[in-house]
C-alpha cells in the first residue's frame, strides 16, 4: 500500500464538474492499493498517517500531528501509484490491486479515519476525478508499506 501525503491549506476533488469533497488545512492523501494488501496493512498505514508529525509547533519545528492542529483529511484512491515504468514508455499497472480489493480497502481506510478525525472527505473510487490543492510548504511524504513494515 502506498500513501502520498501532502500537507495542504486547502484541497478539493471534483467529479463531473461537481465538488464532492473539500477540506481546509490538513492532509490530501492519495491511496494506492497493491494486490497483496490487507486490512492489517491498511490499519498500520492509517496509524502511521494519523500520527505523522509534519505540522509546525510554536518553535517552527515539524512536531505536531493531524489531531494536534485539528487537521482535516481528503482521501483519494489512485491506482496509478502502482505504475511500473521499467519497460518501455507505457506504464503497466499489473501490481495494482484488483478493483474489488482496492475499493474495499479504500472504504475501510475512510471509515477508520472517520473514527478519529472529525472531517474526512473523499473522492469517488474509479471515477475521473479532478483534484485541486494548495500544498503547504510544499510538504509531501510518501509512505510505502513495503518499505515501512518489511
Amino acid at each position: 500500500m502506498k500513501f502520498v501525503i501532502q500537507r495542504v491549506t486547502e484541497a478539493s476533488v471534483t467529479v463531473n464538474s461537481k465538488i464532492i469533497g473539500q477540506i481546509g488545512s490538513g492532509f490530501l492523501v492519495l491511496v494506492g492499493v497493491s494486490q497483496n494488501d490487507t486490512i492489517e496493512i491498511a490499519d498500520k498505514m492509517i496509524h502511521k498517517l494519523l500520527n505523522l508529525r509534519i505540522f509546525e509547533d510554536e518553535a517552527g519545528k515539524t512536531n505536531l500531528n493531524l489531531s494536534s492542529v485539528n487537521g482535516e483529511l481528503l482521501i483519494i484512491s489512485q491506482f496509478t501509484l502502482y505504475a511500473d515504468c521499467k519497460h518501455g514508455n507505457r506504464p503497466s499497472f499489473i501490481n495494482a490491486g484488483k478493483p474489488d480489493l482496492a475499493n474495499d480497502l479504500y472504504e475501510h481506510i475512510i471509515a477508520k479515519c472517520k473514527e478519529t478525525v472529525p472531517i474526512v472527505e473523499h473522492g469517488e473510487f474509479g471515477a475521473d476525478m479532478k483534484v485541486s490543492l494548495l500544498n503547504d510548504g510544499p510538504f509531501t511524504v510518501i509512505l510505502d508499506s513495503d518499505e515501512i513494515f518489511a
